[in-house]
C-alpha cells in the first residue's frame, strides 16, 4: 500500500471512531453546552465542529461505497434513510434542550424541502447541463416523487394553519397521530413502488447498462459498521454544535433565531447527500442524483413528522407545524417550479438557475424577513 492509499485509509476508519470518541469524551467530562469557562466552551465547539465536517465526507465515502455494492435504487435509500435518522435526532435532542421550542421542527423540515429541491436540485441540473448540455431524467420516477412530496407537503406544513380544532399552525393530538400515520403509510407505499413494484422507474437507461463498481478490498460489513458509528458521532456532536448556535442566537437577540437554527441543521445532515446528488449530475447520472434529492425531501417529511410528532406526544412539549404565509409562498413556488422542470424527459443548466435563485430568495429572507 502507498503512502497516499495507507493516509486515506487512516481517515477512513479513524475519524468515525474519532468523532464518536469525541462525543462521548465531551459527554462523559460534564461540560456541556451550559456549563463550563467560556474558552473551553469554545475549544470543544470549535474542534467538534471540525471533526464533524471531515467526518460527514468520509460517512458520504462509506455510503457510496455501500450503495455501490447493493445497485440502486437501493444504494440511494442508504443515505436517505441514515440521514433522516440523523435529522430527526438532533431535532428531538434540541427540542429537549432548554425551554420549549415549538417551531424548530417545523424550520428544519421546511429547510430540508426547500434545500433539496431549489439548493441541491438546482446544482445538479446546472452544473450537469453545463457540462453535458442536456440531461436525461425518466419522467415517471420524478413525477412519483413530485406527488408524494406535494401531499405530504400540504399534509404536514400547510394544512395546520387551516384547522380549527386548536390554536392556528398546531395540530390535535388526534389530529397530529392520524397525519403521521398517513405520512409513514404514504412514505412506505413510495418505497414498495421505487424497490419492487415500479423499480425501473427510478433507474435511467445508462444504469441498466453500467457496470457495478467496486473495490476488491471494499467490505459491505466494514462499510455498513463504518457508516453506521460516523453518523452516530455526527448526530452527538452536531447536537453539542446546534444548542451552542441556538443559544448564541438567543442571547444576542438575533431575529429568526429558530429560521437560522432549522437551515443550519438542514444543511449539516444534507451535505454528504448533495455532494453525492451533484457527483452524480456531473458524471451524467442526473436521475440518480434525482433520486437522492428527492428521496431526502419525501423521507424528511414522512419519517421526521412522525418521530418529532411521537417526541412531542410523549414528552408534552408543543409543536407547531403550520408554515407563516411567506414560507407558504416559497414552497409552493419550489413545488411548481419542480412540477415545470419534471415535466419532459431533457434538462438544461437553465433550468437549473430557476431552481438556484429561488434557493437564493429563501436564503435571504432568513436573514431578511
Amino acid at each position: 500500500m502507498t503512502l497516499s492509499g495507507f493516509a486515506r485509509s487512516a481517515v477512513s476508519y479513524g475519524m468515525p471512531l474519532a468523532a464518536l470518541a469525541m462525543a462521548i469524551a465531551v459527554r462523559a467530562s460534564g461540560v456541556s453546552v451550559d456549563e463550563g469557562s467560556l474558552s473551553t466552551r469554545i475549544f470543544i465547539g470549535a474542534l467538534s465542529s471540525a471533526i464533524m465536517f471531515i467526518t460527514i465526507f468520509v460517512v458520504l465515502d462509506h455510503a457510496e461505497a455501500v450503495a455501490r455494492r447493493v445497485g440502486e435504487p437501493y444504494g440511494t435509500l442508504v443515505l436517505t434513510i441514515a440521514v433522516t435518522a440523523i435529522e430527526v435526532s438532533i431535532i428531538v435532542s434540541i427540542m429537549l434542550h432548554g425551554a420549549n421550542n415549538p417551531t424548530l421542527a417545523r424550520e428544519s423540515v421546511f429547510s430540508t424541502v426547500m434545500i433539496t429541491t431549489t439548493g441541491v436540485v438546482g446544482m445538479c441540473l446546472t452544473f450537469g447541463g453545463w457540462r453535458h448540455r442536456k440531461q436525461a431524467i425518466v419522467r415517471q420516477g420524478t413525477s412519483a416523487y413530485l406527488a408524494v412530496l406535494v401531499a405530504l407537503s400540504v399534509m404536514t406544513l400547510i394544512l395546520p394553519t387551516y384547522t380549527r380544532t386548536t390554536d392556528p399552525g398546531t395540530f390535535s393530538a388526534a389530529q397530529l397521530g392520524f397525519v403521521s400515520v398517513l405520512s409513514v403509510l404514504l412514505y412506505a407505499g413510495f418505497l414498495f413502488a421505487q424497490t419492487v413494484r415500479h423499480r425501473d422507474d427510478f433507474i435511467d437507461a445508462q444504469a441498466h447498462g453500467a457496470a457495478v463498481r467496486t473495490d476488491a478490498h471494499e467490505s459491505i460489513a466494514a462499510g455498513a459498521v463504518l457508516l453506521l458509528i460516523g453518523l452516530v458521532g455526527i448526530v452527538m456532536l452536531a447536537e453539542q454544535v446546534a444548542a451552542s448556535v441556538e443559544d448564541a442566537l438567543v442571547a444576542y437577540q438575533v431575529p429568526q433565531a429558530d429560521a437560522i437554527v432549522g437551515a443550519m441543521i438542514a444543511g449539516l445532515v444534507l451535505m454528504p447527500e448533495a455532494i453525492s446528488a451533484v457527483r452524480a449530475a456531473l458524471s451524467n447520472e442526473l436521475q440518480r442524483g434525482l433520486n437522492v434529492a428527492m428521496g431526502s425531501a419525501c423521507a424528511t417529511i414522512g419519517l421526521t413528522i412522525p418521530g418529532i410528532a411521537a417526541a412531542s406526544l410523549l414528552t408534552g412539549r408543543g409543536l407547531t407545524l403550520g408554515l407563516p404565509a411567506t414560507d407558504v409562498v416559497l414552497l409552493v413556488l419550489a413545488l411548481f417550479i419542480c412540477n415545470v422542470s419534471f415535466s419532459t424527459e431533457r434538462t438544461t443548466f437553465l433550468t437549473g438557475l430557476v431552481h438556484l435563485v429561488v434557493f437564493c430568495t429563501y436564503v435571504f429572507l432568513i436573514f431578511v424577513p
